[in-house]
């Protein structure tokens, strides 16, 4: 989350005093056209949706020689226009596994979820990551707002949009979520039945940080003082006619958790800085927590089953139990992959010691999607 973790990171340091939206949610946020797809849109098309995408490379990781890649568009269930990348094996022929990936919640496709797509499609699978509706190069009005529904509704048009490629089989596809969009990721694998696996790193849940703040610690009495102020700019937001935002994310001032530190390393250095980033200095709006704060994604994970889940987490992240409580209440098969001496951000992008476990990630999914 990133400044979602962030988010909970930021409830865990607020003063009493101060928990408010803000602290919630700073908590909170601590080429297809060639295949003949009509659904998608690149290039010219693309320019069709209202949309500007970027035509040069401009990831936080290096370009592989290993794969094609290009930018493509496609709508949700709302008709918001998604703008996603889309990474092929090259020289693959016949119809091949693929994987929709987003996150971390606040992040953009340029950064992790671009890293674990072009990797996992140099592994042999066709992958697409994806900026949220809302963020990035995607659609929707106002920007850098999120809705815990529109999210998940986000993984299944990806699944959509991978499944209208003719070189891709329906019955082989599976999903990648990271941080905050691995709550997503599992909540749309509950109620998705085409989606045969899923895989969640360094997972947060969402809708538990900004109801009940980091560790569960935020008490009705404060959870009600944010729904009351949250409430009430909804009445500024109205009368000035568009959303107030919350402070840039991110920026350290002195003083903070070491996992605060871990966030701004990543984001707001040339480690993993993208400026369409929320969470490289941009911000939420004030509002963003109010249906998360309403609305457990996870309610039903035990449905995932009988289709696999894997979840991969730091020893020593802040979020980890996140995924330990998400593994408990699942129904089998399922996995829990604790990465040893690594935090949370280690996972975004490997960390020094290039701790995301491809590997594993490449075995389930072949085995679960073959």
């Amino acid at each position: 989350m990133e400044n979602n973790h962030e988010a909970g990171s930021t409830i865990a340091r607020q003063d009493h005093a101060d928990v408010g939206r803000r602290g919630v949610l700073k908590m909170t946020a601590t080429g297809i056209a060639a295949l003949g797809v009509g659904a998608l849109a690149t290039g010219p098309a693309a320019a069709q949706t209202g949309l500007t995408l970027t035509d040069k490379w401009d990831k936080v990781f290096p370009k592989s020689d290993k794969v094609d890649h290009k930018k493509v568009t496609f709508k949700n269930r709302y008709g918001i226009t998604l703008a996603a990348d889309l990474y092929q094996p090259k020289n693959a022929s016949g119809k091949l596994a693929a994987l929709a990936v987003s996150g971390p919640f606040g992040a953009v496709k340029e950064q992790s979820s671009g890293l674990y797509a072009q990797t996992m499609a140099e592994r042999g699978f066709i992958t697409l990551a994806f900026d949220p509706s809302f963020t990035g190069e995607s659609g929707g009005e106002p920007r850098n707002v999120a809705s815990p529904d529109i999210s998940v509704e986000d993984f299944s048009a990806a699944v959509d949009c991978l499944g209208l490629l003719p070189n891709v089989d329906r019955e082989r596809i599976g999903i990648i979520g990271i941080c905050g969009w691995g709550g997503m990721a599992l909540s749309a694998a509950a109620v998705d039945k085409r989606i045969k696996a899923v895989v969640a790193s360094t997972m947060y849940d969402m809708t538990r940080v900004m109801s009940k703040g980091y560790n569960d610690s935020v008490t009705l009495e404060q959870r009600t003082q944010m729904l009351t102020q949250m409430s009430q700019q909804r009445w500024k937001d109205a009368e000035a006619g568009k959303p107030a935002y919350q402070p840039p994310y991110n920026e350290l001032k002195g003083g903070e958790a070491q996992f605060l530190v871990d966030y701004h390393d990543y984001y707001r250095t040339k480690r993993g800085y993208h400026p369409r980033a929320v969470n490289s200095g941009n911000a939420w709006t004030q509002t963003t927590p109010l249906p998360f704060m309403n609305f457990p994604i996870l309610t039903y994970i035990k449905e995932i089953s009988p289709r696999p889940m894997l979840l991969v987490h730091g020893e020593k992240a802040h979020s980890r139990y996140f995924s330990e409580t998400a593994y408990a209440a699942a129904a089998e098969p399922k996995e829990l992959m604790i990465i040893p001496g690594a935090v949370h951000t280690d996972l975004y992008d490997g960390g020094k010691d290039h701790v995301i476990p491809f590997d594993k990630l490449t075995a389930f999914f072949k085995q679960h999607l073959a």
